[in-house]
């Protein structure tokens, strides 16, 4: 289900809008943390035109080096009777509050006015800030000015007055280069601030002239897609504001070499405006799970992760299997979808808790032969000996099924003793191994067993409250089924109820885990985990084994981020009422 909402977030400030103010220090010579400034000058600029200067000189509280004071022409005299920071610092932040800052080689300045706001309690956050110097080598070509030096920049782009190692004026020059730089980039397509500040050099032509491949798209959150001229999908996206994110790959600092080989292939931009964050990120997975964009690298094969499976078997074990079956009445339990990477890592935890035979052979009650090393090393419980041993086999499978389905103490405990063990003997190393395939295993487990619950809940709607509205999903055997918004003002139950008639109808999965991709489970379990997402519904209460890996793995790290909420008794009043 599509819905529109625009937001502020992630679209471009118009150059002409900003306000930026340029900026120059003049100091002792020192490290930041000497505070050792002794001038300030600053000009206010917007669209073009000065709307303000600011000028002071500072009393460092220290001696000027005599080689400062020839370069600058401030010695002690001239700053005997000035302002010390303490009072140049508020009135010079009070000047420049809620300015873009402008510098050239602004780390050196930004550095100094950083420290000093940290020394004297004061706020220095500027909601962006701008390097001349930098911008001048991403701009510039080879062999247009000598060097990025202010007064070479000066020079070249015929700045009205010359920099001469006094604050105001080299601000002043400043301004002349910023407006000559933004000049050149604004004829190449930038034009809004944040392309300015991402602005790279390395974007080929061949990218900007196809800047007009963003012209129409719409400002609001989604998925876009660059296709190329038979249609073929190339790359996928998911962005706040489509229109502004499709823009970057032209003209901002996009330096992925194969991003600059998609946008020589593209031919078309498809934009999906989706309602949510959640709705574009689902439809972004789906969309690359389906097409299979050859330039995406991430969840272009979901059909390629396996299953770990304890069969059902005369001598059960762990086997890593393509898909999940209905079978799990039969005996059965899976794990995953995982990598053969963490598939070893999960049996060799088993293997050493339980003793779970590794060999693939097919054995039945009546197998008689010689056990492998493992048996001789307490490492398989040996039901190939037949006999007894097929019943003691049984018992370690059992022990098997109740690890991976209620209760992961066994295995933890096993390998945190294995972890004694190796650590008394010095064995460190070994040690940290095992702790990683512990945690490996624990993590596996957590999220098979989360996927699950969230299938067993059937229905869930829930809802989360954004800038004065309400970002409402239906979530149905763990798909997502339908997201709509409801405006501020407006009756949630009203959107609420229209969009349970709407949600798409999902069926039953048929065996084990969610009717959706394993991804899109993590990010609905994610977003339900949020800490203003308010559960309002659900078809069958939330239920955890009592011991799931979640237990143990929180154990193991500092973040013990619980599911209580989930298991909260909310109204739909919760979601009716104003956030």
């Amino acid at each position: 289900m599509l819905g529109g909402q625009t937001t502020l977030d992630d679209i471009g400030t118009p150059l002409h809008t900003v306000e930026f103010c340029i900026v120059d220090l003049e100091t002792t010579g020192g490290a930041p943390a000497s505070l050792g400034i002794t001038e300030i000058g600053a000009v206010k600029v917007r669209g073009g035109e000065v709307i303000g200067e600011f000028a002071t000189l500072v009393n460092p509280g220290e001696p000027i080096p005599a080689y400062i004071a020839l370069l600058t022409g401030i010695d002690n005299a001239a700053v005997a009777s000035a302002p010390s920071l303490t009072t140049a610092l508020p009135a010079f932040l009070e000047f420049c509050r809620g300015s873009v800052m402008v510098a050239h080689n602004a780390p050196f300045d930004m550095g100094f006015l950083r420290h000093a706001c940290d020394a004297l309690g004061y706020r220095f956050d500027p909601p962006a800030v701008l390097d001349t110097a930098r911008l001048s080598r991403a701009v510039l070509q080879s062999g247009e000015v000598r060097n990025h030096k202010l007064a070479t920049l000066a020079q070249y782009f015929r700045a009205h007055t010359r920099p001469i190692h006094r604050a105001l004026d080299d601000a002043r020059a400043t301004v002349d280069v910023l407006h000559g730089l933004l000049e050149r980039i604004g004829v190449l397509g930038a034009t809004t601030l944040e392309e300015v500040v991402h602005y790279s050099g390395r974007v080929s032509t061949v990218q900007r002239r196809k800047r007009g491949l963003a012209d129409g798209l719409p400002s609001a959150p989604g998925v876009y897609v660059f296709s190329d001229s038979a249609g073929e999908s190339l790359y996928v996206g998911t962005s706040k504001n489509i229109r502004n994110r499709v823009r970057t790959y032209f003209t901002a600092s996009e330096q992925r070499t194969r991003m600059a080989e998609m946008v020589a292939l593209a031919t078309a931009v498809t934009p999906i405006v989706c309602a949510t964050p959640l709705e574009a990120a689902v439809r972004e997975l789906r969309l690359i799970a389906e097409r299979k964009p050859r330039y995406n690298r991430r969840s272009r094969f979901p059909e390629r992760g396996r299953w770990l499976k304890l069969t059902v078997e005369p001598a059960p074990r762990l086997s890593l299997v393509k898909e999940a079956k209905d079978d799990s009445d039969a005996g059965a339990v899976y794990l995953g979808p995982v990598s053969r990477r963490v598939a070893d890592d999960v049996v060799e935890v088993m293997q050493l808790a339980v003793s779970l035979r590794t060999c693939a052979e097919r054995l039945t009650t009546r197998s008689r032969r010689n056990p492998c090393g493992l048996h001789a090393l307490g490492r398989c419980a040996a039901p190939c000996l037949g006999g007894e041993a097929v019943d003691d086999y049984q018992t370690a499978v059992a022990d098997a099924r109740t690890v991976l389905t209620s209760d992961t103490a066994r295995a933890t405990e096993a390998v945190m003793s294995k972890i004694s063990a190796l650590s008394s003997g010095q064995r460190y190393e070994e040690a940290a191994a095992w702790l990683n395939r512990l945690k490996t295993f624990l993590r596996v487990l957590d999220r098979t067993q989360q996927r699950q619950a969230l299938a067993d809940l059937g229905e869930v709607v829930a809802a989360e409250p954004v800038d004065g509205g309400w970002h409402i999903h239906v979530i149905r055997y763990g798909r997502l089924a339908g997201a709509a918004v409801s405006e501020p003002g407006s009756d949630a139950r009203s959107v609420m109820t229209a969009l349970l008639a709407t949600a798409d109808h999902v069926e039953r999965p048929a065996g084990p885990g969610t009717a959706s991709l394993a991804e899109e489970a993590d990010l609905i379990l994610s977003w339900l985990d949020s800490t203003d997402v308010r559960v309002i519904a659900m078809e069958r209460p939330w239920a955890y084994p009592i011991g799931s890996a979640a237990r143990d793995r929180h154990a193991l790290t500092t973040d013990a981020s619980g599911v209580s909420r989930r298991h909260a008794d909310p109204t739909l009043e919760d979601v009716a009422r104003p956030a």
